[in-house]
């Protein structure tokens, strides 16, 4: 399987876990009048919408380079990230504010035997959609995968408070399931924030980071004719990038060899850091300085 062929499989995954998982909160939680199960089953919500921009933009990622876009469309990855995180934004919002009601209008959830079990399915569900989607991350760098791990881990984590509060509303303590509510909505929101700055990052043509760099440098480092490298420049497309530097070298030697010993560079570059889909190196010849003014 390619890279985004198997995104595309840990995306379709995640919509039937999600379909699944959403279905049984919400009618427990509704039967219930659990805010932190109501909660959960929403936040279900933007995990399928997550799970469907995965799917769309791994697709238009996918598609190679053509005329009207040289580089490919590996952006579109982050554009579609950004969206998820946008929905995450807001499915928080709504959460806090349902669970901030909660708490004020003193709202009592039905103890169940039912809401611990859909707990129980959920931790374990989203427990194993993250082991998977991590294993593929590990292989394929990929901010939608990225971003449906991190989902994974976090409703995990966040069904397991839930289960908390259920356990303490069995006695009396009804409020820690507003309260729990609102903690997700928290959890949500920064990790909304998280992916967004990512992906903005990206869209506005952040530089690859400085140990890419210092890979480089010194695989230039091996090339003893290059005297000295500057201009090292880099832009993005998708989870790659493309390197722009600048080598200098004699100005005696012959143009044919120079322009061997770049094209061995950026082959060796690109060999050498997966994060690297291409490479411009530009030479630049160092003239003797001349005996005559």
């Amino acid at each position: 399987m390619t890279r985004y062929e198997k995104t595309k499989k840990a995306a379709i995954l995640g919509i039937i876990g999600n379909i699944w998982l959403l279905v049984i909160k919400l009618v427990i939680g509704i039967t219930s009048k659990s805010q932190a199960m109501i909660a959960d089953a929403a936040n279900s919500v933007g995990d399928i919408f997550a799970s469907f921009m995965t799917t769309i933009g791994n697709k238009i990622a996918s598609v190679p380079h053509d005329h009207d876009h040289n580089f490919g469309h590996g952006k579109a990855e982050y554009i579609f990230s950004m969206l998820i995180s946008l929905s995450m934004l807001g499915i928080s919002f709504k959460i806090f504010y349902d669970g901030l009601i909660s708490i004020i209008d003193g709202n009592k959830l039905e103890y169940s035997f039912l809401l611990i079990l859909v707990c129980c399915i959920t931790i374990v569900t989203k427990f194993i959609l993250f082991l998977y989607v991590k294993q593929l991350y590990k292989k394929h760098p990929n901010l939608l995968l990225k971003s449906n791990m991190i989902d994974h881990r976090n409703d995990s984590i966040i069904t397991i408070f839930t289960t908390i509060s259920i356990i303490l509303s069995k006695h009396g303590i009804y409020f820690v399931d507003g309260l729990t509510g609102i903690g997700i909505s928290i959890w949500i929101f920064v990790s909304g924030i998280k992916i967004f700055l990512e992906s903005y990052n990206i869209l506005m043509d952040i530089s690859v980071d400085e140990e890419t760099k210092d890979q480089i440098l010194k695989i230039i480092e091996n090339y003893l004719e290059v005297k000295k490298v500057t201009d090292l420049y880099s832009t993005p497309i998708g989870y790659q990038y493309i390197i722009v530097l600048t080598i200098h070298l004699d100005g005696n030697m012959p143009t044919s060899k120079s322009h061997q010993i770049a094209d061995e560079i950026e082959l060796d570059i690109v060999r050498s850091i997966p994060k690297v889909e291409k490479v411009l190196v530009h030479v630049h010849p160092i003239r003797s300085k001349s005996k005559h003014k």
